[in-house]
């Protein structure tokens, strides 16, 4: 087990080791996103921007076109949803070098209730042009998608969850990944499990599960939503006989909207299953009580599984 959150900390101290014109920003919760870490280290490369989310992307903007490569942090639902005209002008309209990493994605905050559960933000920024979004799965993932993010120019998004996750990759196994490029964790015949995020752990156990009443199911994780890996999409639809995407986010314009889209476009009819928040806000609990509430988890998604190749 490992928090994504102190992976990202760990990769910002990479970069800024690496590259002098890595800087980052914060907006009074570097504890909680771990760019505290970055800031002990390299305190003339932090910028502690107080509550004023607005002013510190467009900050941001400003220092990328100073040749800066700066890493924006904050909870996701603040990242997003409090700064939307901030980003849309002054970062993707502009196509500026800035980077916005985000943490506490999700219902699985818990007990802070609706007010701090974001599960609009990944469609928020996949509309936006020139914006990469991204949503990794593990810590291993997101300390290489983090450097992946420094070294490819451009707008970009990613998300993590708040809560400690299992490690699904060995070092090894991220290191050729790109962004794009989703990656097939485990092979299957029958179904197809199309997950990012906090989804993917549970989507392995599904696999298990569904093994022992002889059912192969394929697990994919789709780190990148934008641009999508849309090759690997048909492959699936044309390799097994269903696809279910998991998300923790609304099912409106997130991963399984942009994997409809990509069947539709493509005139491609098969079994689709979205997995996701439906059209709603969420109740304040325990993390393992939401996503049991919200169907997202081990349980539902063997349940589904069976169910769609049923039908």
């Amino acid at each position: 087990m490992k928090n994504p959150r102190n992976a990202y900390g760990e990769a910002l101290i990479e970069l800024g080791e690496k590259y002098e014109n890595i800087v980052v920003l914060d907006a009074d919760l570097s504890k909680s996103t771990k760019t505290i870490m970055f800031a002990r280290k390299f305190p003339d490369r932090f910028f502690e921007m107080g509550i004023a989310e607005a002013n510190m992307m467009t900050t941001a903007a400003g220092l990328s076109s100073c040749r800066k490569i700066p890493f924006v942090s904050t909870f996701a639902v603040f990242a997003t949803g409090r700064v939307y005209d901030q980003i849309r002008m002054d970062i993707a309209y502009s196509n500026a070098n800035v980077k916005i990493f985000a943490t506490h994605g999700g219902i699985s905050v818990g007990k802070d209730g609706v007010s701090h559960q974001m599960i609009e933000d990944l469609a928020l920024m996949r509309v936006l042009p020139n914006m990469t979004v991204l949503a990794p799965s593990d810590a291993t993932q997101t300390k290489k998608i983090v450097h992946l993010m420094a070294e490819k120019k451009g707008p970009m998004y990613a998300r993590v969850g708040r809560a400690d996750a299992p490690l699904i990759y060995q070092k090894s196994e991220v290191e050729n990944i790109e962004i794009g490029k989703g990656l097939t964790v485990r092979d299957g015949d029958d179904i197809s499990f199309v997950c990012c995020g906090t989804m993917v752990e549970p989507a392995l156990e599904a696999r298990d599960a569904l093994k022992k009443d002889g059912i192969s199911a394929r697990v994919v994780d789709m780190h990148t939503l934008k641009p999508l890996d849309e090759k690997l999409i048909k492959k699936c639809a044309s390799e097994t006989n269903a696809i279910i995407t998991a998300e923790e986010h609304s099912i409106i314009g997130g991963l399984g909207a942009a994997v409809s889209e990509t069947l539709t476009d493509n005139s491609i009819f098969t079994k689709l299953k979205r997995m996701g928040i439906k059209d709603m806000f969420c109740e304040s609990g325990s993390p393992p009580d939401l996503l049991e509430k919200y169907e997202l988890n081990k349980d539902y998604m063997v349940k589904f599984a069976k169910k769609i190749l049923k039908d």
